[in-house]
């Protein structure tokens, strides 16, 4: 009591000259007590210097973790375009690994994009049956799971983050897009009026097929994560969504449909974002018994300075749907921070 906590931490991903790391993702595999963390290897820290995806996979001994090399999947990729936002997620029926992706168009920037437009993404996904040891290629499913609402969407992407599967099998992928809601013309081609708003896309057949929920409406919401919780007097579990927002703090949403359609947004004042905000990771967990409070807590992982991208932090809160029953952050590193998984 009143000694600060230790927390042993290891580096996985080393920039180097002429390779940068960013956007890291975290899965935990609990039939082969195995972690696998992915992020994207980048000629520099620009997103349109992504080239593609990379993994080091560890193994759980008690309360340590053997990790292995740095395994480049630079076969997961469509011809001409980057690899981008990993979002793995574990489907505990079949033992199957979903990693899904986004693939843009090289040299088209999500500027170019918004201003235009017109996304240049693609969404895809690769699987494995051996716990990230090997994958198939990469299965494009764009026009499956998106379809003719495509032409609304200037641009779009997945997490960045762990998915999640839910109680009823429901397999969930967290996503965003900046939706054109308008386009103006003129003879100079002038930009598109464009809002994020963050959405699920989901599967009820083992992954199968694709489909996506409803966009998430009231202010913008963008990269997000999402957790299944108690749904308290509703008897029902809700599917939490926690999202990167512009207003100074987070915005969160709750759906009833296991991700069909959201409530609309509301802002979490107890979470703060820096200026431009940043992704922030949230993961939900079995309450210990004997505490009296909800049956689902959640924890989530952000930046905890409201000024600047610094000092990682980790909150608790033990009453999902109060969205002021987050505690005091614990620092878990002081200084410069950025993007997390939990």
């Amino acid at each position: 009591p009143g000694s600060p906590l230790v927390f042993p931490w290891e580096t996985l991903f080393r920039q180097a000259s002429g390779v940068t790391y960013r956007i890291p993702a975290l899965l935990y595999i609990p039939p082969a007590a195995t972690f696998l963390a992915f992020a994207e290897k980048r000629s520099s820290a620009r997103d349109k210097d992504a080239k593609y995806l990379v993994l080091r996979r560890g193994r759980r001994h008690g309360s340590s973790i053997e990790w292995g090399p740095v395994e480049e999947l630079s076969a997961l990729a469509l011809p001409g375009r980057r690899t981008m936002n990993p979002c793995p997620l574990y489907d505990a029926t079949s033992g199957t690994v979903f990693l899904f992706c986004i693939c843009v168009e090289r040299g088209k920037t999500e500027r170019c994009q918004i201003w235009r437009g017109c996304s240049a993404a693609r969404l895809c996904y690769a699987t494995s049956a051996d716990g990230g040891r090997s994958w198939t290629p990469l299965r494009d499913v764009t026009d499956e799971a998106i379809g003719a609402d495509l032409s609304r969407w200037a641009t779009f992407a997945v997490g960045p983050g762990h998915g999640v599967q839910l109680d009823s099998g429901r397999l969930v992928v967290p996503a965003y897009a900046y939706y054109v809601h308008r386009c103006l013309c003129g003879i100079v081609p002038l930009p598109c009026y464009t809002r994020q708003h963050a959405l699920v896309f989901y599967s009820d057949d083992s992954g199968r097929s694709w489909h996506k929920g409803a966009l998430v409406g009231g202010g913008q919401t963008g990269e997000c994560q999402v957790a299944e919780i108690d749904g308290g007097d509703a008897r029902q579990p809700l599917l939490y969504c926690n999202a990167r927002a512009l207003q100074g703090c987070r915005a969160v949403a709750f759906s009833a449909d296991r991700g069909l359609r959201f409530e609309r947004s509301a802002r979490c004042k107890a979470l703060g974002e820096p200026p431009r905000g940043c992704q922030g990771s949230v993961v939900s967990f079995a309450a210990p018994t004997g505490t009296g409070d909800a049956p689902t807590w959640l924890l989530y992982s952000h930046p905890t300075d409201r000024h600047r991208r610094s000092d990682l932090g980790i909150y608790l809160n033990t009453s999902p749907l109060d969205g002021a029953g987050w505690r005091h952050p614990l620092v878990l590193h002081p200084g410069p921070a950025g993007y997390s998984d939990l």
